[in-house]
């Protein structure tokens, strides 16, 4: 087993919950995630992340853990951090590029330097958003550093008014031209692109449309030209490996079909995608043969420290 010496792991720590915005998701990743891996054959603890979650890894001792963590605190490097510190092998990726992938804008910045397709964006204050159209419409403001579409807003042409973010809106936000077209994602497991996914949905890939039933249609394989097929499948590879992804990784894509290839462009990396059976990268490996608890038996099997 990667990082682990020739010791078999037996028994597997699933980090789930957390404190983030999208704590309720990681929860039903955590326990989908526990339950193949039982069928797996592991001896699974199931362990809700709180400030105690070191102490009560020492109390557990698990031979890996396996991060179903999604947002802030499990997905930016901050708990991978701490496991490197207990070092425990750990799934998914490691601590720098957990860290940028967060970061909307210096994943950006990264796509850049590796030739990968994006859109203009600038980084404004919720204060600023909300005060004045901080690029001309249309436009997507949306937090820098949260995953899941949460607190994203679409700006239409039309809109005389700037976004009124309400609740509590993230301190730095995202600014990005809009992209009409369709919605596509790939994943990478390990150095190999699965498949793409055409996301059909009434309107934007929002959090209702990802989580709630019936939100969205999953289109796999997506039914696209062969040069836009074989495009999602470089360049998400080329993401994963631009930002030093290990274990699983999703890219997601936005396409404007009267452009062509031109019209492809890159949104962001997942370096925790959604790990329920239906969930996307779950579906794509079923797509090439791989069940579900096969797929969580390679993740542990590829776990490590120094990720």
């Amino acid at each position: 087993m990667a990082g682990m010496s020739s010791r078999a792991a037996s028994r597997v720590a699933v980090l789930m919950g957390g404190s983030s915005a999208e704590r309720e998701v990681s929860l039903v990743s955590g326990r989908e995630c526990a339950h193949a891996l039982r069928q797996a054959g592991y001896d699974v603890v199931e362990l809700d992340a709180g400030p105690d979650l070191a102490a009560r890894l020492a109390d557990a001792s698990p031979d890996v853990v396996f991060n179903a963590l999604h947002g802030r605190w499990g997905e930016d490097g901050c708990v991978q951090g701490m496991l490197e510190w207990l070092r425990l092998p750990y799934t998914h990726s490691g601590v720098l590029s957990s860290a940028l992938a967060m970061d909307k804008t210096r994943t950006k910045d990264i796509y850049r330097a590796a030739g990968l397709p994006v859109v203009a964006s600038v980084l404004a204050s919720a204060t600023e958003v909300e005060a004045r159209h901080v690029m001309p419409p249309p436009y997507v403001a949306k937090p820098n550093a949260e995953g899941s579409s949460v607190g994203v807003h679409i700006v239409r042409e039309a809109a005389n008014s700037p976004p009124m973010l309400g609740g509590n809106p993230a301190a730095v936000m995202m600014v990005e031209e809009y992209v009409a077209g369709r919605e596509l994602t790939a994943t990478v497991m390990g150095d190999r692109a699965l498949t793409v996914t055409d996301i059909v949905t009434g309107g934007w890939y929002d959090y209702h449309a990802k989580y709630s039933a019936g939100g969205s249609r999953h289109v796999v394989p997506a039914e696209l030209p062969q040069e836009i097929f074989d495009a999602c499948m470089d360049y998400a590879l080329r993401a994963h490996r631009a930002l030093g992804c290990r274990g699983l990784s999703r890219t997601d894509f936005r396409w404007d079909e009267t452009k062509g290839l031109a019209g492809l462009i890159l949104l962001e990396t997942n370096t925790q995608p959604g790990m329920t059976p239906t969930s996307l990268s779950p579906e794509q490996a079923a797509h090439v043969g791989i069940t579900f608890p096969e797929l969580m038996r390679w993740m542990v099997e590829d776990a490590s420290c120094n990720r």
